[in-house]
């Protein structure tokens, strides 16, 4: 069979999901193409399950710090539950249903192809024994696929990933976690809240390596005092799991070892192009097979009119669903206005907020909330950067949120440009914070108008007048 489509879309993650929209919506047909779930890695295994698993942690917790309501607890099978809620797992099965992202896709009348797409030649796209065809583009939307090292002995152990972490029923009384990231910490808390005894092996001399120094060693402290053994500076050298079951033993590169009843890599991201068939139209990808693609995310290699576009994680500029989602919806914007023979260069057809630094929770207990750049990063493109660090209980906001508040707030100022460039905010209930910076920052807002941004009185958004008051006039 062949099939003609205005536009083909392979992914059918909500990063894919929003370039067909949107291309739907700029009057094109579409069809998208999905090998697993609609709704992707972050519906089923990955944002959407772990902040399900986490929020009764967090409100136990919170409601915990506040006097006159200290009784609350964690109930382990409600955890799991409300999680089961949120992946729509079908009864007591593993089966996980995507049926209403596919009545979704039908109601707006975008077609479904099920199956693993290659590209076969210019603006073709094989799907089984069918041949799609786009006249006007093809979007890869891919996403990402979990990392797992060449470790000897690692393969054969059935380690879990993040897709397993996420939608286990059970709650192993040991785990044992590879990596230090975002992943790790997050996952680490949730099952140490549910019973587990856990021990995280990073390699580097912190956590969260990405972020601020200070936002690492809050978390780790957060996670020491759950009981979760943090080690750092510590290579995991050897697996060992005879038959794949049972007992993992890690050999660590101090001779040391770990024994648990499950293992948990999460040491990063691979880009998911095995197979897509990439070489066949010219594209070019980086080393670790990231696709490159222009600012105008079309990608680079294949020859002739734009007809080749990557959006989301497949393209390795930031490994986050909302940005992965506005790259989508700048696509499918894009490609609409081409095909209609309007002016391709509108406002959001251009997406650009990720060179200037990507907005990101951590949400674990305390949360780490940051937009633009750290003071690394800042230092490290020659800018003439003035830190302003307060703590987060200079809020009034704060003492109301919990006893004993703690946390810390950054921002990062352009000393020449007079302007926002980062923000880091460290502290329980700091995650809705984070959108103000991201504002100041991709409006670039002049630290003079910043002033007269007035904050609410008493809510944790005065953490802004005290940074500007620490900064000055």
């Amino acid at each position: 069979m062949t099939d003609e489509y205005d536009v083909i879309v392979i992914g059918a993650g909500p990063v894919g999901e929003n370039a067909a929209d949107r291309a739907h919506k700029g009057g094109l047909t579409v069809a998208i193409v999905e090998k697993h779930l609609v709704g992707g890695e972050c519906s089923f295994y990955a944002c959407s399950p772990s902040k399900a698993l986490l929020r009764p942690i967090h409100a136990t917790r919170a409601s915990q710090r506040v006097q006159g309501s200290e009784g609350a607890r964690v109930d382990r099978d409600g955890v799991l539950a409300r999680r089961d809620a949120w992946v729509n797992r079908v009864g007591t099965s593993d089966r996980l249903d995507d049926s209403g992202q596919v009545d979704w896709l039908d109601h707006v009348g975008i077609d479904l192809v099920r199956g693993e797409a290659r590209l076969t030649g210019v603006r073709t796209v094989e799907v089984g024994d069918r041949t799609l065809r786009a006249r006007q583009a093809v979007v890869l939307a891919t996403g990402s696929a979990p990392l797992v090292p060449d470790l000897p002995g690692l393969w054969a152990a059935n380690p879990w990933t993040n897709r397993e972490a996420t939608t286990s029923r059970t709650v192993p009384g040991r785990l044992a976690v590879l990596g230090g990231g975002v992943v790790a910490a997050e996952l680490a808390q949730v099952y140490a809240a549910l019973g587990s005894t856990v021990t995280i092996i990073e390699q580097a001399d912190g956590l969260l390596g990405r972020h601020e120094p200070f936002a690492g060693e809050a978390v780790r402290a957060a996670l020491e005092a759950d009981g979760v053994d943090v080690r750092l500076s510590t290579k995991a050298e050897s697996v060992d799991r005879p038959g794949g079951s049972g007992e993992v033993t890690v050999t660590l590169s101090d001779g040391s070892t770990v024994v648990a009843d499950e293992l948990l890599v999460a040491v990063g991201r691979r880009p998911a192009t095995e197979g897509l068939g990439l070489d066949t139209v010219g594209a070019v990808t980086s080393k670790p097979g990231y696709v490159q693609v222009s600012d105008r995310m079309e990608v680079k290699g294949p020859e002739g009119d734009p007809w080749l576009y990557a959006v989301g994680d497949v393209t390795g500029i930031a490994l986050l669903t909302h940005m992965g989602k506005y790259q989508g919806r700048a696509v499918g914007d894009l490609v609409a206005a081409r095909a209609a023979g309007r002016p391709d260069d509108e406002p959001g057809m251009t997406p650009y907020a990720a060179s200037l630094g990507s907005p990101q929770v951590v949400f674990t207990d305390p949360e780490v909330a940051a937009a633009g750049l750290t003071e690394a990063e800042a230092r490290d493109r020659g800018l003439s950067v003035r830190v302003v660090d307060v703590p987060m209980d200079s809020a009034a906001g704060s003492g109301l949120q919990a006893e004993g508040y703690q946390g810390r707030a950054r921002m990062l100022v352009d000393e020449d440009r007079r302007v926002v460039v980062g923000a880091t905010f460290v502290g329980q209930d700091v995650a809705e914070l984070v959108h103000a910076a991201t504002v100041a920052i991709v409006g670039e807002v002049p630290i003079d108008t910043l002033w007269h941004a007035v904050p609410s009185y008493p809510t944790m958004s005065e953490i802004w007048l005290r940074l500007l008051e620490e900064y000055g006039l």
